[in-house]
């Protein structure tokens, strides 16, 4: 079963002459361990696909199926209850890290854990073992203000393995770190992606940040115009 599965997604805003195609009939399918790019220039429609499949952007056409729940098809599907897969199944790196401010580091990953119906201790138990995985365990009672962009980066991920997901959706996640410290964050990614058997989904500009990916998707002006596996092979199609 695959972790992601996309068919003809499409999502297109306003409606008329006025009418802006972002994503048009977008299909692919990612496995679980799976460690996948979306690569492609700003404004090309990458986070919109993101968000589309991260639950939070409804489509305007296509079929969205997610650890083999079909979400959406032609728009969202009735019944859905979009919160509850993505507190349970998804898990979101962004560009910035969003962290709170006022939590330590270690609060930051048990708030995550706790809404998700965890006691407290069961929470500050995982959060603990999550954040010493990511050498963090020096840096559980710091504030965010206290960490540097790369550890703050950390906390993030951590917050994002929490509930154990199985997809996890990130965007832009080292813009806003140096080389060194995005390199580090995508070999981490990669490694996190093999031991959790989680589906994880890069969106990026930056051609630097993709090595050791096991698939890239070049995307431009809202379709995906080819793909590149982790042999070095390409294929120049366009998807849809």
């Amino acid at each position: 079963m695959y972790a992601i599965e996309i068919e003809k997604l499409t999502k297109v805003y306003g409606k008329g002459e006025t009418a802006v195609t972002a994503i048009a009939d977008a299909t692919f399918q990612i496995k679980p361990g799976e460690l996948v790019a979306i690569l492609g220039p700003s404004g090309s429609g990458k986070t919109t696909l993101l968000t589309a499949i991260g639950l939070i952007n409804e489509p305007t056409h296509g079929k969205v199926v997610i650890d083999g729940a079909t979400v959406a098809d032609g728009g969202w599907l009735p019944g859905i209850d979009l919160k509850r897969l993505r507190r349970e199944k998804l898990g979101f790196i962004f560009q910035a890290h969003n962290l709170i401010p006022f939590l330590t580091a270690l609060e930051n990953v048990m708030i995550a854990l706790e809404i998700n119906h965890l006691s407290r201790s069961e929470a500050k138990s995982r959060a603990t073992e999550l954040l010493g995985a990511l050498n963090l365990g020096h840096r559980l009672n710091n504030f965010p203000s206290a960490l540097s962009g790369g550890e703050a980066q950390r906390v993030a991920i951590a917050r994002a393995l929490a509930n154990k997901p199985k997809v996890i959706l990130a965007d832009e996640p080292t813009a806003a770190l140096d080389t060194e410290n995005g390199k580090n964050v995508m070999i981490l990614l990669k490694k996190l992606a093999l031991e959790n058997h989680s589906a994880i989904l890069v969106v990026t500009h930056d051609h630097r940040m993709v090595e050791g990916f096991d698939r890239i998707f070049h995307v431009d002006d809202g379709r995906i115009t080819g793909e590149k596996n982790n042999s070095g092979g390409s294929v120049n199609h366009e998807l849809g």
